[in-house]
This record gives structure tokens, C-alpha cells and sequence, in this order.
């Protein structure tokens, strides 16, 4: 919705924008905050031309209804033109012969996913411009800092959380669908890091086709569901589980994550995580192994190389930790200063804008007291979760008129549990931890062997992760 004559303030100040978005716990829909951003000109026909017959990689998934996630390891690849890709998608004859060739757009999708723009845009850095996250009290950061996505219909992301940073999504042409879980539901989604990726955790549950005989617990998660429709901008908060769909021809977004403080405890438990898995598959036998490196990773990384980024990110948790002390004591004296290196960033992160000067708290559960000043509205849509007996698949929809509320009035937990030391560490309920792989094999109870991937799923868990960061941070602060 685009505002009429006469309503072109925006309803909210970058200050307060940015204190929503820090403060926030909950999925939430920004409306009329980006009417005046050149960005939303980025049609089809307009990057073609910026493009300049420059070639992108796309992911090609079957559209099909199945009951298991299609990841990226089991997805096709193809090198092809924006004008390739638009002429595939709109099923042109002279597709035939060209990148395309093998796939029917009747029976395929086709992605441009996680594109950073300054790269496929270096020659044309005037277009960063186009994108102005300083309303949302970023300032300087713009698409320079942000990511393009361009997908034909049924184009998706398999569900998962992303370890740093929360997320701002614009939505420039067509519409896509949003199925989120809080935090809270991380053990109802069976959360496994295989394929791998740093910064990824993906669920092995096809949120829109679950598998109830093998994932039960699946039912009792809380679906948020939203379709995002152009010049709306989506907050993702912090560790907010996510699958999203195209539902129209042709959608094109642009999102940015933002860094947070509690990246920094992130980066340790991801290189953590990143040591594990490298070393137990790198020394599985190749014809057992099969594809568990994502595409986004370039190489498994070698044991040396995966302990200096682990020992690199505990230093710079812990100097972190120290200057915001400092900080604390003495505030005119001390700045807080992330000291990550570039080096140490992969994936979503290596885009990020530099840090600014005031501190970005790590959200807490429950609901603050910052929260409960937010009035939601015409121009703040609360995502609610979905009515109770269609939550665990996600398919009901109900559709936002930029006026009402998004689903039913129903609130759950959200934020993730922090904790600060051996009493609360151990507190974590490990029934709850073990019962997703107990459910996970209760149908095929006659099968016995024990899989690398069932045991990374185990070792590599985000609970026993959080729990391993503490234990070492301890024994390092000794």
C-alpha cells in the first residue's frame, strides 16, 4: 500500500524505527516506510539493463508437494541472463536451446538467490544508493550492504534459522509467503546442520507438507504466516525460524542483516559447529558422505584452519566482553568494538556495515518493557501465529489489507534463553533435547544403525552447542 496525496511523511523516524527493530521479538510488517525508495523501480526490465547481459547463477528446484525439504545439495545449477531467465520463466519458445533448456518451467523454479549487490553491481555502485536502510536508523548503510533475490513462482528457501544479525526484507515486485517459527519451537522442528553452512541451521521437516509419522513434534509448533507484498519491509528477529516461498510469477526482494552483540557468542558456537562437522565428515568414507557441503561453502576447511577461527572468535567474544565492561565503568572513556576480522565472516555476514557506536542489546524472553510501548497499526503489522489446528502445517494464510492484524491473537514464548552460567546451563530440559531423535526414529524402530549425519544431528545441536560455548569460555576465562 503506497500512500495517497498528502501522506507522504513516513509514520515512523529512523530512531524509532530502529528502537522497534531492536526491541522487537516478534515478526512484525513495516508499511509506507519505503514509498520514496528508487529501489522499488527495480523491475525485471530495469535490471536487465543494469545487469548488461551479465551472467548469474540460479537454482532450479521441481515444483512438487513433497514431504522432505528440498535443500540446495539436491537442487540444478545454471549460469544464464536475467533476459534468459525472464524468457524461461514466461515459457518463450527460444528457451529450447539456451541455459534453460533442460528444465520446464511448468515443472521447475528457478532462483537467484543471496546476491550480494555490491558484487554483481561493483561496475554500477551508484545503484546503492537506491536502497536507504538509514530510515530504519542504519545510517550509511545501503545496498551495498543488502542482498537481491529474484525467483519464478514456487521459488523457495527451505526452512531455517540464521545464527547472526536479525533481518530486513523489502519486497520490490510480486509477492512471497512467509511461514515463521519463533525460537521457542526450535525442538519441534528437528533442527540439523546438514547440508552445512555457517550462519544456517535448517530444519529436516517440509513445513508446508510435514511428515507427522516421522516428525511429530512438528504439531505443536506455532506457524506465523505472512504474504509480503511490494514496498512492505518484513523484520525477521533473531533466531526466527523461516521458510519463504515465490506465490507470484516473477518476485524480486532485497534484504540486509543487521549485526548484533550477540554475534559475537554466535560466532563461537558457529566455529564451534563448523570444527565438528568438518572433522567427523571429512573423515567419513566419500562414497558414504554424500553432498553435505552446502553450494554457499566454498571448501570443507581444514582442522588447523577451523581451530585459529575458533581460537580468533573466542578472543574476540572475550575482548568484546571485556571492553563492554570497561564500557559499563567507565563510559566516557571506553567504546564497545566488534573485532571480528573480515577473515572470520562468511556468508551473510561478510556484507555487513561497520558497527555503530551505541550498543545493540541481545534480545532477552519475554516481552520488555520497550516492546510493550509499540503501538501496532495501519503501519506496524504484528505476525500472530496462525489458528491452533492449522499452525503445524502452515498453509492457512490470512491475507494482510494493511489494516488488520495477521492471525490470531495468540502469543508464545519468544526470544532465546541466555545463559549466564553453570546453574542455568544445566537447567536446559535434555528431555526435551533428546525427544526429537527418539521421534525422529520411532517409525522405523526395526532400523538399528546409527548414521554420521544421526550423530552430528546430536553433537552439533544447538542446545549442546550453547552449552559446549559456555564450557570453553569458562575454561579460557580461568
Amino acid at each position: 500500500m503506497l500512500p495517497g496525496a498528502g501522506e507522504d511523511v513516513k509514520p515512523f523516524t529512523p530512531e524509532k524505527a530502529k528502537a522497534i527493530v531492536m526491541s522487537l521479538q516478534q515478526p512484525a510488517v513495516f508499511c509506507n516506510m519505503a514509498f520514496d525508495w528508487p529501489a522499488l523501480r527495480w523491475n525485471p526490465k530495469y535490471l536487465s539493463e543494469m545487469l548488461d547481459g551479465k551472467t548469474i547463477q540460479f537454482r532450479l528446484g521441481m515444483k512438487k508437494m513433497d514431504a522432505a525439504p528440498q535443500f540446495e545439495t539436491e537442487c540444478s545449477y545454471v549460469h544464464a541472463t536475467l533476459e534468459e531467465f525472464l524468457a524461461w520463466s514466461s515459457g518463450l519458445s527460444s528457451c529450447f536451446s539456451g541455459p534453460f533448456s533442460c528444465y520446464d518451467s511448468c515443472k521447475y523454479w528457478a532462483y537467484a538467490d543471496y546476491k550480494y549487490i555490491a558484487k554483481i553491481f561493483e561496475d554500477k555502485t551508484e545503484i546503492f544508493q537506491d536502497v536507504i536502510w538509514s530510515d530504519f536508523g542504519f545510517p550509511g548503510r545501503n545496498g551495498r550492504e543488502s542482498t537481491l533475490w529474484i525467483g519464478s513462482v514456487g521459488a523457495n528457501t527451505p526452512c531455517h534459522l540464521d545464527s547472526y544479525g536479525c533481518n530486513l526484507v523489502l519486497q520490490v515486485q510480486g509477492r512471497k509467503r512467509w511461514h515463521l517459527f519463533p525460537p521457542s519451537d526450535a525442538c519441534f522442528l528437528y533442527p540439523t546442520r546438514i547440508p552445512y553452512e555457517e550462519s544456517s541451521v535448517f530444519s529436516k521437516v517440509s513445513v508446508v507438507n510435514p511428515d507427522l509419522k516421522r516428525f511429530p513434534l512438528f504439531k505443536k509448533a506455532k506457524a506465523h504466516v505472512v504474504t509480503l507484498s511490494p514496498g512492505q519491509v518484513l523484520f525477521v528477529p533473531r533466531h526466527w525460524w523461516h521458510y519463504v516461498e515465490s506465490i507470484d510469477p516473477i518476485t524480486i526482494s532485497i534484504n540486509s542483516w543487521i549485526e548484533l552483540d550477540a554475534d559475537h557468542e554466535a560466532r563461537v558456537e558457529e566455529a564451534i559447529t563448523r570444527t565438528l562437522v568438518c572433522a567427523i565428515k571429512s573423515a567419513e568414507h566419500p562414497d558414504s558422505a554424500g553432498a553435505w557441503l552446502n553450494p554457499t561453502e566454498v571448501e570443507a576447511t581444514s582442522h588447523e584452519i577451523n581451530l585459529r577461527y575458533l581460537n580468533g572468535a573466542m578472543s574476540a567474544y572475550l575482548e568484546y566482553q571485556k571492553a563492554g565492561v570497561l564500557q559499563h565503568r567507565y563510559p566516557s572513556r571506553h567504546r564497545t568494538e566488534r573485532t571480528m576480522s573480515a577473515s572470520c565472516k562468511r556468508r551473510k555476514t561478510q556484507v555487513m556495515a561497520e558497527p555503530e557506536d551505541n550498543k545493540e542489546a541481545d534480545f532477552p524472553t519475554g516481552k520488555t518493557e520497550e516492546e510493550q510501548k509499540i503501538l501496532f497499526g495501519p503501519h506496524l503489522i504484528q505476525v500472530l501465529p496462525a489458528s491452533q489446528e492449522t499452525s503445524s502445517t502452515g498453509v492457512r494464510v490470512v491475507e494482510s489489507d494493511h489494516r488488520e492484524l495477521i492471525g490470531k491473537n495468540e502469543r508464545g514464548h519468544f526470544g532465546k534463553l541466555h545463559c549466564t552460567g553453570k546453574q542455568s546451563i544445566m537447567s536446559n530440559d535434555y528431555e526435551t533435547l533428546a525427544d526429537p531423535m527418539r521421534s525422529d526414529t520411532s517409525a522405523n524402530s526395526s532400523q538399528t544403525a546409527i548414521s554420521t549425519n544421526d550423530l552430528l544431528d546430536c553433537l552439533v545441536n544447538p542446545q549442546v552447542i550453547s552449552l559446549v560455548t559456555h564450557l570453553l569460555l569458562e575454561k579460557a576465562r580461568v
